[in-house]
């Protein structure tokens, strides 16, 4: 009997404990989700990169007339610097030219001036005097040359979709994007994520993430990543317009991680296709400029003459 009353105390004080908890552990919320409810369109994993491989063998050239927002960061430090109003040109052709000009606001001095070949990029910077040579491979990051590691070849990726190679794998998967909704309320909107996967040195490597929206099946968004898989750039394309019979993106978003820049360029006017010649893309070194070479930083700065130099 003794044994009986006590597994009734002990069954009550359990039950005493745990109810309350349970009311308190186990209540029910609800979670307010925005799902966009415009029709979506369909594409199957060939489609999507027929359209990038289409792309680029229609894109051969271009030059813009944009404007430049940008904003440069110092985690070191905790501040942004942001930079509006810069007017720019840009000229790009395959397989891997570009040159881009930036001018100051107002006074429409120029405020840099870079060009690439793929492999070697060139940066003037006249409000510093200074001259950057250094190579596209991105192992010669330097953390206290920031200005000095923004490359060209970010800009040039961003501008100009490379086709999907054959020797490249590619996979799609069904995700999800946030949109802005008519009263720019934050809303879910399905998409197609494009993951193409290439063999780098240490073996295979996501290379890239293409997102097409459902609503147009057009690209929104390309990350590119190193072999390591950190994030070398992060691009939103957006406002397409008709330009020569091609869909291009009025407004491209770029950012840059590891060199805490941000840059977007909004198209004032847009050319496809037109010839561009070796010249436009020749970068001499001026007079008297303090040259940089980021493939040797602890050779120090020196002053330059009037040709241009190379970093082997």
């Amino acid at each position: 009997m003794y044994r009986i009353y006590l597994r009734l105390v002990i069954a009550f004080a359990l039950t005493a404990t745990v109810l309350p908890l349970t009311g308190c552990l186990f209540r029910t919320r609800t979670i307010e989700r925005r799902v966009s409810s415009a029709p979506l369109k369909s594409a199957t994993q060939q489609e999507l990169i027929d359209y990038v491989n289409q792309q680029a063998s229609r894109i051969q050239s271009l030059q813009a007339t944009v404007d430049i927002d940008a904003s440069a960061g110092d985690e070191q430090n905790g501040r942004i610097t942001d930079y509006k109003e810069i007017r720019g040109f840009i000229l790009a052709r395959k397989p891997a030219m570009l040159r881009m000009i930036g001018q100051m606001p107002i006074v429409r001095n120029t405020a840099f001036d870079m060009v690439s070949d793929g492999r070697e990029f060139k940066l003037w910077i006249p409000p510093k005097n200074k001259f950057v040579v250094g190579s596209n491979d991105l192992d010669t990051f330097h953390p206290q040359q920031r200005l000095e590691n923004l490359r060209p070849q970010h800009i040039y990726d961003a501008l100009v979709l490379r086709e999907v190679r054959l020797d490249e794998i590619a996979v799609v998967e069904s995700g999800m994007e946030t949109v802005l909704d008519n009263k720019k309320h934050q809303i879910d909107q399905p998409d197609y994520q494009l993951e193409v996967i290439d063999k780098g040195s240490n073996g295979w490597y996501l290379s890239r993430k293409i997102e097409f929206s459902r609503v147009d099946l057009l690209p929104h968004r390309q990350v590119i990543y190193d072999q390591q898989g950190s994030v070398l750039s992060d691009a939103h394309y957006s406002d397409y317009k008709d330009s020569g019979g091609i869909q291009f993106p009025n407004t491209i978003e770029i950012e840059m991680p590891r060199e805490e820049y941000d840059i977007t360029l909004h198209m004032v006017k847009l050319e496809m296709n037109r010839p561009l010649t070796d010249e436009q893309f020749a970068l001499a070194q001026p007079p008297g400029a303090e040259v940089v070479h980021l493939d040797q930083p602890k050779s120090g700065a020196i002053k330059g003459g009037g040709g241009p130099t190379r970093t082997r």
